[in-house]
């Protein structure tokens, strides 16, 4: 499958990850509330506990088992390093080696609570075809099976098939509610992808029941982010991904900021904004939210995403580099390949190190981390990492 339909499965799943739906028990629509606040702020096992206390005060709710699911799920992207907007804009997504199992306990906890909550929710729908609840439960708990078996097991058409059906259920609740945010949320999400696929492979999704438009789908986002909803949250954190992939980075700063204000425990915010102001040509900004981060890192003792503490120096370091502070940023720089460093974090950094010998007036040594750039970053599917360094390596050109 084209790598353009997984970065479409992987973006498009965002809407569906942590909406708690509308409870019909009022203590348990409660304690998922509590924990999806403990899952955006990074305190997984917090998380996990509210939403054991939810099931166990409405067995029967799809959606308090949904939520156990999703936090398990977003407990193994943080574990692999996966849990960043660089994730989600198509040059990281499809590692060419095979995907390391997940812990057995894990994946059991996932598909165990998944199940209930696809069994609930079609229960419910069968004694009520047109309870619009139950729809929606069903076509989120769809939407989270795609997303688990695209980023954790790596099988990108079963994941293809799970989304379609999300897709389809959402639909359904717009349809016989168009007043239902949360849906309109999750089909704006995949309306706006396939309009940006290319054409082949657009049609391809037209075929497998999926709609388009570009425009209609990020309204319908920015719709549900501006609406105070239980959706709300997902919504801002999709617009934030998307506005990056617009380039429209002075949009995407705002919505980061907003979230937050929301979530002051969330330390990997303040490496968005960072990274975000980065990517807006705003160095100066980048080395200040990033510096703010790194001291919030260091102070917290909650756990750590995999190649975390290198992904933050080498995005320091490069904006370090724009800002030609070529002794702090070559610290950065070194620091960040130290340690668990993910690949293309590695090929990126020494890129940086190329620009660093550049202002130096070191044309040898440049070109040596430019072809070490290349070496890995061939291996890591980051076309646009690639691209850059090789057009560094040929042109001569200063940073």
């Amino acid at each position: 499958m084209p790598q353009v339909v997984r970065r479409f499965l992987l973006i498009g799943l965002i809407g569906v990850l942590f909406e708690a739906g509308v409870a019909a028990n009022a203590a348990s629509e409660a304690l998922r509330r509590r924990a999806f606040e403990a899952a955006y702020s990074l305190d997984h096992d917090e998380a996990v506990a509210l939403f054991r206390q939810a099931i166990a005060a409405d067995p029967k709710s799809s959606a308090a088992y949904r939520g156990l699911a999703t936090a398990t799920w977003l407990e193994l992207v943080f574990r692999r390093g996966a849990a960043t907007v660089d994730h989600y804009l198509g040059s990281t997504t499809r590692p060419k080696v095979s995907l390391k199992r997940p812990p057995a306990d894990l994946a059991s906890r996932f598909h165990e609570n998944l199940d209930r909550a696809v069994s609930l929710a079609e229960e419910h729908a069968r004694i009520n075809p047109r309870d619009v609840q139950a729809k929606y439960d069903l076509g989120a708990a769809f939407g989270l099976l795609a997303s688990y078996t695209a980023t954790v097991d790596g099988q990108v058409l079963s994941a293809f098939k799970s989304a379609r059906g999300a897709y389809n259920e959402h639909e359904e609740v717009l349809r016989l509610d168009p007043r239902h945010t949360n849906a309109a949320l999750v089909v704006g999400t995949y309306r706006y992808l396939v309009a940006a696929l290319s054409t082949p492979t657009r049609w391809m999704a037209y075929m497998a029941g999926f709609g388009g438009g570009r425009q209609r789908g990020l309204q319908m986002i920015e719709q549900a982010a501006a609406d105070p909803s239980d959706a709300q949250t997902d919504a801002r954190f999709a617009l934030a991904i998307l506005y990056n992939r617009e380039r429209q980075y002075g949009d995407a700063s705002r919505i980061i900021e907003q979230l937050q204000r929301q979530y002051p425990r969330n330390r990997l915010l303040w490496l968005e904004a960072g990274a975000t102001a980065l990517r807006g040509g705003r160095a100066a900004d980048a080395e200040r939210w990033l510096t703010d981060g790194i001291q919030r890192l260091q102070t917290d003792r909650r756990s750590r995403m995999f190649g975390e503490e290198s992904l933050w120096f080498y995005k320091r370091g490069a904006a370090r580099v724009a800002l030609r502070k070529r002794d702090a940023a070559h610290e950065d720089l070194s620091r960040a390949l130290e340690g668990d460093v993910q690949e293309w974090v590695r090929g990126r950094a020494h890129t940086e190190l190329g620009k660093l010998a550049e202002l130096a007036g070191d044309r040898a040594r440049a070109r040596a981390e430019y072809g070490t750039a290349l070496n890995i970053l061939r291996n890591t599917n980051d076309p646009a990492g690639e691209r850059e360094a090789r057009a560094r390596s040929t042109s001569g050109q200063k940073p």
